[in-house]
């Protein structure tokens, strides 16, 4: 987000993108870009061929849909499953496959997780989300928030593969504006897997005392010999 005294829609919608290609790319070992031309839409729609939505409400209200192409789809998918080390007979070759659509909402459901903690991070309130609804589709199904909201905004964003693949994200919230009424620090999202490695690496309490006795026992075995 900008390091400025307001944050928009546009700086909320930076960070749900940094989510995606954040969390994609690690999932998928390859590299997940965006475009820096938003598009401005009237309504939100999941499109064919693979489409996924998820509300969020809280300290603000929106949804966010993902729209795959089945091209898109596959080459996520299978990127996952490589990553995750799943033989290639066990790979689904269509994206009609169920495990398919179980696979991209559960990394929908991972970006949306990243993104609430971002947004409860840097803009100090927080947001819940529903589980995300993955489905495909043959024909263009318009969604909407079934909510009030005052003056609503819709963008979409298109995304990249690595092998050129598209796919979409849509937003659509309330406009609203963070207004800093005085400076903090933003916290440093903390990783397990960083603490975990770095616990490892410290030597126990237990062992350095372990390696100091048999040190001064080694000092009293030579000193009876006399060297």
């Amino acid at each position: 987000m900008r390091k400025n005294n307001t944050i928009s829609t546009e700086d909320i919608l930076a960070t749900l993108c940094k989510s995606v290609t954040e969390v994609l790319s690690a999932a998928t070992n390859n590299k997940i870009a965006y475009s820096a031309m938003v598009q401005k839409i009237t309504r939100t729609c999941m499109r064919p061929d693979i489409g996924c939505f998820v509300l969020f409400d809280g300290g603000f209200t929106g949804l966010v849909v993902k729209n795959f192409t089945a091209q898109a789809a596959m080459e996520i998918y299978g990127d996952y499953m490589r990553n995750m080390g799943m033989p290639e007979s066990e790979i689904a070759k269509s994206h009609l496959s169920d495990d398919v659509s179980n696979v991209l909402g559960e990394l929908m459901n991972q970006v949306v997780g990243d993104f609430t903690n971002k947004v409860r991070e840097q803009l100090h309130t927080s947001i819940t989300q529903n589980q995300p609804k993955m489905m495909a589709i043959n024909k263009q199904v318009q969604i909407s928030v079934d909510t009030t909201m005052d003056r609503p905004q819709a963008r979409r964003v298109t995304f990249t593969t690595e092998d050129q693949n598209i796919f979409y994200l849509e937003l659509a919230m309330d406009k609203t504006e963070f207004i800093k009424l005085h400076d903090f620090d933003i916290a440093e999202a903390v990783d397990p897997d960083d603490i975990i490695a770095s616990e490892k690496a410290k030597p126990t309490k237990k062992a350095e005392v372990k390696s100091s006795a048999n040190d001064d026992i080694d000092d009293d075995f030579m000193a009876d010999l006399g060297l």
